[in-house]
């Protein structure tokens, strides 16, 4: 819907913000095709013609018509991949009026690009402002994009040798159920095939590879991991239960009955979760009833999702899972990916960032085959155990899933 005027207003009121932004009729046009751009790679905007920077309606200098085909020709010839936005008119007070540039969020063209001075260049939004992407903020985008996969990519100083060999043989011999190479150059070779290998100097281990059966995989990528912390009241503070700084590869070795023989990093984390989570207890027809004050399935999902789905480019944040008297928060690091929202998620949209990670978890039976876990497995099965409604949180670069515990003596 074209924004009204107690809409702009409003606006004007908060002042500038990540998708707001204010510019005059004659600022330059690279002024608007930056804000384009770091909007664009964000989650769109407007962009505000004939405000000042206070939030003062200075209004158009030009006609209506005149200034929308401008930012028009700025919107198809400054900004790659070219882009339409949305352009309106509002009137204020004096007769003056204001030029609504409304910019798509979850464009599917990212990273997006401004021409300035003769050179594209890729911006993102902080705060209220536009600046360059660095080199990490343009990469995310890119895998943002499907266009590249961090997870495929090989990792300096990491060979065949830093995998676990027993963890391998274990998923060929239980969980795939197939003849293992027997062979170094073999198993090169197949597990160049599965994502593992990347044939860079020799065949170095990816970081799907390292995450999922890696021999100390923070020595090369330190986000690799779950802080986990449980709490004696419903704030963080520095009182404890419980912490564990959970390291070491994704996945568990297993027996032939699917007995957890050798705990990964998924497994010690649902372990630590049970161990703290609490127990309920009620009175039913004279007889006393006992459950655990979270369903373990649902935990299960909610730390799988995060290690699964989680942004790995963002090097300096684990996953992290904090227990409090009333709730399970787990936290991942990354916003979430390709164009997926809370409330398509809610419906049973999915969309996997990291495809390999989520394959081969999947193989392990973490991940359910038609990917419902979310609906299924988190937010029914919450509503079952308790009746409660779970949050889904994006804030920013991060994302939280929320489970409420049975509220106490029920």
């Amino acid at each position: 819907m074209p924004m009204t005027r107690t809409d702009l207003l409003e606006v004007l009121r908060d002042g500038e913000g990540s998708s707001v932004e204010f510019k005059r009729d004659d600022v330059h046009p690279d002024g608007i095709s930056r804000a384009m751009s770091a909007m664009l790679n964000a989650r769109g905007g407007f962009i505000l013609l004939g405000v000042e920077d206070d939030g003062r309606v200075s209004g158009l200098t030009r006609t209506r018509d005149q200034a929308g085909q401008w930012v028009m020709n700025i919107a198809q010839n400054n900004v790659h991949p070219p882009v339409a936005p949305s352009w309106s008119c509002v009137t204020v007070d004096d007769d003056l009026v204001v030029g609504v540039v409304e910019v798509p969020r979850d464009g599917p063209g990212k990273p997006y690009r401004a021409r300035i001075g003769g050179a594209w260049r890729t911006f993102s939004r902080v705060g209220a402002s536009s600046r360059e992407a660095s080199r990490e903020e343009e990469g995310r985008l890119w895998q943002q994009a499907g266009i590249v996969h961090y997870e495929k990519k090989a990792v300096p100083g990491a060979d065949l040798g830093k995998l676990e060999q027993h963890l391998l043989a274990n998923y060929f011999d239980t969980i795939l159920r197939r003849d293992r190479p027997s062979e170094s150059s073999e198993w090169s070779r197949v597990l160049s095939n599965l994502g593992m290998l990347e044939d860079v100097e020799g065949r170095r281990s990816t970081v799907a590879g390292l995450l999922l059966f890696g021999r100390n995989p923070n020595r090369w990528l330190p986000q690799a991991g779950i802080t986990a912390v449980a709490f004696p009241s419903s704030e963080k503070g520095y009182a404890t239960i419980d912490e564990e700084v959970i390291r070491g590869p994704l996945v568990s070795s297993v027996s032939t009955h699917g007995r957890v023989v050798e705990p990964g990093v998924i497994d010690r984390t649902i372990s630590f979760v049970m161990r703290n989570v609490g127990r309920r207890a009620w009175i039913e027809g004279g007889r006393r009833r006992r459950r655990t004050a979270l369903p373990s399935g649902a935990v299960r999902e909610a730390i799988v999702n995060a290690v699964a789905h989680r942004d790995y480019t963002i090097e300096v944040a684990d996953v992290e899972v904090s227990l409090y008297v009333d709730r399970l928060e787990v936290i991942s690091p990354g916003r979430l990916p390709n164009g997926i929202t809370v409330e398509s998620m809610k419906e049973g949209r999915r969309a996997a960032r990291n495809g390999l990670l989520k394959d081969v978890l999947r193989d392990y039976r973490y991940v359910e085959h038609f990917g419902m876990g979310v609906r299924n497995r988190i937010i029914l099965a919450m509503r079952e155990h308790n009746g409660t409604d779970v949050d889904l949180i994006e804030d920013g670069p991060r994302f939280t899933v929320r489970l409420w515990k049975d509220a106490p003596g029920t």
